[in-house]
């Protein structure tokens, strides 16, 4: 593995924690609100970033969140770049993290699945108290 690479992981993981921070703390925008940084991915020249996020929003105000984030990205990049103190400074390019979502509809589908297999084997008896 070259070591490029693990400070690109680092400097990713720095700048998630960055601007999970400047997100809660600095943002006053009411669009940008119940919003997680879930990762960051750079780009080995730090020339990019890419953001992901999640909210507890609706499907809706999602678009309004994401205007939000793109409206902040110049005041995001510039306390940023005074917090890291990288010689380039990656432009922000905000992308919405449906796997959370995803998770949460595939966790579903599997109690009701275990759920339905119970109540169909409930009426069966069970062949190791038979024996």
């Amino acid at each position: 593995m070259p070591r490029d690479f693990s400070r690109t992981l680092r400097v990713a993981d720095q700048i998630q924690r960055e601007l999970a921070d400047l997100v809660q703390n600095e943002i006053k925008d009411p669009r940008v609100r119940l919003i997680t940084i879930t990762a960051v991915e750079v780009t080995r020249d730090y020339s990019y970033a890419k953001v992901f996020y999640t909210t507890l929003c609706s499907k809706e105000e999602n678009v309004l969140v994401e205007k939000g984030l793109e409206h902040a990205r110049g005041f995001l990049r510039t306390h940023l770049a005074h917090r890291m103190k990288l010689r380039i400074t990656p432009q922000l390019h905000f992308v919405f993290d449906a796997s959370v979502e995803r998770g949460v509809r595939l966790s579903k589908l599997i109690d009701d699945a275990i759920a339905q297999d119970k109540a169909t084997h409930h009426l069966d008896p069970d062949p190791e108290q038979t024996g």
